[in-house]
């Protein structure tokens, strides 16, 4: 438990990581579970946690609470990794009023069998809860990323409970998020929300266009760091992200490789457009964390994909990617295609195919075949799209 002002506490808990986030997503650096405590004459907690962290959680709630009873449950969002301890708080605190709105309260029914008729507020857009000196005005955020999502503004105190937006992966030694560290935080940010919200683009839009008629002096995600400090940033990059427009220089390269053969043309192409002045950067797919290249494939204006053909078709790490790209709604980019096959390349055209059921995609350069192991003349054709490449500055 922390103090994020005189009557505001951070009641969070974090783990190190060691499983997959949403049963996908490796969190090398852990992850937090956030929530918070508001004491007044009327006492509100903001949000549970994920089961994981049951009892450091309950522990911090109630170091808040300092004895005192809570009034108030506001439930921000109902999937698991927040509302996990609803339950368990409930029988905690029973006469508890939880408070969210009607949609939240359809999908609580799927997960706890608990009667609630007589300890629930439903609420709307724009209705206020006073807790005394402090006032929690509510606004929705649907498919941020769940239909039932809600957002919190505490008037007195100018806070946004900004429930998943605005929420990274990666554990915290403090809970503000310090000045200077804003590169660091968008790595994870950008990872977290291109993944798991990143489809839901216009939603986000629409809570932005809310935020702005707000005077936010501090956002407080359900995951990651605590916002005080240059707060435009934080709202420019969610412009971007949610806009679908890159936010770095370069070519991003993206291999899929069966023997190493096609990673290694991959690899000497983005040699080729960093020593002709380009900016580039290669990943590599096979038995990797496909996020990773998920989030970098939305950050850079122009994409290579380079597969190795398999069984007639994509080499499956690439297919996936394919799948997952489009299921997050990715557009307005300029694509390149390398492919390889010793006896049949088919992967350019089969990747090809998919792209173009995609809104806003341009093809550019031609595409570049290598047939087994790079020789002399696939490093000229390499080289030649390099130079394209090169000369498209373009984020």
């Amino acid at each position: 438990m922390k103090k994020i002002t005189n009557n505001i506490y951070y009641t969070g808990a974090q783990t190190d990581g060691g499983y997959l986030f949403e049963n996908q997503y490796s969190i090398p650096n852990g992850v937090t579970y956030n929530s918070y405590v508001i004491i007044d004459e009327k006492t509100a907690v903001l949000d549970t946690a994920d089961e994981r962290v049951t009892k450091e959680w309950l522990s911090n709630v109630q170091e808040a609470l300092s004895g005192k009873t809570p009034d108030y449950l506001v439930v921000s969002h109902m999937e698991p990794d927040h509302a996990a301890n609803i339950g368990t708080f409930l029988k905690e605190f029973p006469q508890t009023v939880v408070v969210a709105n009607q949609k939240t309260f359809d999908i609580l029914a799927c997960y706890f069998d608990v009667n609630l008729e007589e300890k629930k507020l439903v609420v709307k857009e724009g209705d206020t809860l006073s807790l005394g000196e402090h006032t929690l005005r509510f606004f929705m955020a649907p498919m941020v990323h769940w239909p039932e999502v809600m957002v919190s503004y505490e008037e007195k105190e100018k806070i946004l409970f900004s429930a998943d937006a605005f929420g990274n992966f990666g554990k915290i030694d403090d809970i503000f998020l310090a000045a200077g560290q804003e590169e660091a935080w968008q790595e994870d940010a950008a990872r977290y929300f291109l993944n798991i919200v990143g489809k839901y683009g216009k939603p986000v839009q629409q809570l932005l266009k809310k935020a702005q008629g707000l005077d936010i002096r501090m956002i407080c995600p359900l995951h990651g760091s605590i916002l005080r400090e240059n707060l435009p940033y934080f709202l420019e990059k969610y412009d971007a992200w949610s806009s679908y427009r890159a936010d770095k220089e370069g070519v991003l390269v993206l291999s899929a490789s069966i023997y190493g053969n096609t990673d290694a043309a991959a690899a000497y192409l983005a040699e080729c457009i960093r020593e002709k002045g380009g900016t580039a950067k290669h990943l590599t797919l096979a038995g990797a964390d496909l996020s990773y290249a998920v989030c970098e494939a939305f950050r850079y204006g122009t994409v290579v994909f380079a597969c190795a053909t398999y069984d007639g078709g994509l080499f499956p790490c690439m297919e996936n990617l394919l799948y997952r790209l489009a299921s997050k709604n990715f557009q307005n980019r300029k694509v390149a295609l390398m492919e390889n096959g010793s006896w049949g390349p088919m992967a350019a055209g089969k990747m090809k195919a998919e792209l173009e059921k995609l809104a806003g995609m341009e093809f550019v350069g031609q595409t570049v075949t290598v047939k087994g192991k790079m020789q002399k003349a696939d490093m000229v054709n390499i080289e030649a799209l390099a130079q394209m490449l090169a000369e498209r500055p373009e984020k």
